[in-house]
């Protein structure tokens, strides 16, 4: 990635020499990085605020309160795990933070629940459905409160932050109910290929 981006850099300056607008790229340098640190310095402030908020809700037993309510969904989705497996609780938990911009506790409950699944996973060289179906949802990334994206905005002085709340909301939520259902399209051709390799192989032997 880094190779990439120097390659973009260095073609933008024999671009600009070539065109006579050296000094245009150079400008535009010297902008982008003084405006960089500024939008850096006013998430500080903003992220902090927000992660308090959320480690808050963390600490007071919200955020589990809420993965609670989701448990039973969470049972639904991953039909093929047994109905007391830890990995139940670990994939609720880490919905719920995501969904609250709480990322930092997110990431050490999906580290935990896609390593209770691989210990599940009976095929230990291929991806079991529960894991594809995790990593669907979690690149999907539903989201009730877009922190970053709102930090990002005020932090450019943008006039009204809040109006991306309800579109984020609908675009993740679409996103993440595609992972759901592109997920359990292939977890069903998966599981009728697994049963007629079965039957084949039981004919052949």
């Amino acid at each position: 990635m880094n190779y990439i981006f120097y390659f973009l850099v260095i073609v933008s300056i024999i671009i600009g020499a070539i065109n006579g607008k050296l000094q245009d790229v150079v400008n535009a340098i010297m902008s982008g990085a003084e405006l960089s640190v500024k939008i850096a310095f006013s998430l500080i402030g903003i992220m902090a605020f927000w992660l308090g908020i959320m480690r808050i809700a963390e600490k007071s037993g919200i955020i589990k309160w809420i993965s609670k309510l989701l448990k039973p969904i969470t049972k639904v989705l991953f039909n093929e795990l047994k109905p007391d497996s830890p990995a139940i609780g670990d994939i609720a938990m880490n919905f719920t933070a995501n969904a609250f911009g709480l990322a930092n506790a997110a990431t050490p409950f999906g580290i935990r629940a896609m390593e209770q699944l691989q210990k599940e996973n009976k095929d230990k060289k291929s991806a079991s459905n529960s894991m594809c179906l995790f990593l669907g949802m979690n690149t999907a990334g539903f989201q009730i409160i877009p922190t970053t994206v709102l930090a990002v905005l005020v932090g450019i002085g943008y006039k009204n932050p809040t109006e991306i709340i309800a579109p984020t909301f609908i675009v993740t939520l679409i996103a993440f109910t595609s992972a759901i259902v592109m997920a359990k399209i292939g977890q069903y051709f998966s599981n009728r290929f697994q049963k007629v390799k079965e039957v084949v192989n039981d004919k052949a032997s």
